[in-house]
This record gives C-alpha cells, structure tokens and sequence, in this order.
C-alpha cells in the first residue's frame, strides 16, 4: 500500500471522531475500526468511488444496496439516529439519502459505515487489538467473499502508522 491519502491522525481528528460523536457511536474502538476500514476500502481516502466497474461510494466504499438497506430496514426503526444522520448532509432531504451523499461527505460516509457495524450483534473488538478488529471488519464489512484479507487489513494499519511516525 502506498502512503494513505488522508493524514491517519487528521483522518480521526477531523473526520472520524466528529462524526462518530454526532451519531452517539463513538469511542476508540469504534475509531479504530472505522480507521482500518478507510485504510483498507479507500487506501486512507485516496479513492472516492470504487475503481473499475465496481459501484462502491465514499470512503468507507459502500455499496449503494448496502447504504439504501440500512436506510430501509435499520434507519426506519430508529429515528433518532436517522435524524442525527441527516443532520450530516449536504443536500437537504427528507427520510432516505441518497447514496451518492457518502462520495462527496465524508462525515456521512463515515458514520453510515459506522452502522454497519452496529448491526452487527456482537460487540466491536477492543480498542488495540488490530488481528481481532481486522477479523471483525473482514466478516461484517468485507464478507467472506470480498477481496480484502485480515492479513492486508493489518499491513495496511502498520503502514499508515509507520507513515505517520
């Protein structure tokens, strides 16, 4: 991996922290979860929409269906969070965002892969262990079949670290 678009303390400071905070899904966990998904989906924020034919937005790289189900089946039942979502937007709207929001918004982008991960039944991995956190993102974010490995999850923490050094 090369040296990650986003400086990775800017990138919690600035991006990750905040949103996270706005949504009530917060803490160093969930931050350091969050941070290696973006390492891993976008190398860091390099990439805004998946390369190729892939349909993947932002950088957390969501796949429309993917955003459009939590709004569907998740959002519907909690609408205190949905109203914190919308909240982050930058095109006002009413009930369901649109997708193509997560490519130009990275607080949104951010916290709507956060709920990805809160859907998940079992707790987030705890705060410094990268093995369990890169595990947890390869089984809920990535899935089995998906590209990504716990293997380059990790490197690519260690790279973004060494590169911040």
């Amino acid at each position: 991996m090369s040296a990650p678009g986003i400086d990775i303390q800017q990138l919690r400071d600035l991006i990750v922290r905040p949103a996270l905070e706005i949504i009530g899904l917060g803490g160093t966990a969930a931050e350091e979860l969050l941070i290696g998904t973006i390492l891993q989906e976008s190398n860091g924020g390099h990439w805004l929409h998946q390369l190729g034919s892939g349909l993947a937005i932002g950088i957390c790289q969501m796949e429309p269906a993917t955003h459009d189900d939590i709004w569907r089946n998740y959002l519907r039942f909690h609408s205190d969070l949905a109203a914190k979502l919308q909240s982050l937007t930058i095109v006002a709207h009413v009930g369901e965002m649109p997708a193509s929001e997560m490519a130009g918004n990275l607080y949104y982008a951010v916290a709507m892969a956060r709920l990805v991960y809160a859907r998940v039944h079992e707790p987030l991995p705890p705060a410094g262990e990268l093995a369990a956190q890169a595990a947890y993102y390869k089984q809920h974010y990535n899935t089995a079949g998906g590209a990504a490995t716990v293997a380059q999850y990790v490197a690519n923490w260690q790279a973004a670290i060494k590169h911040a050094a």
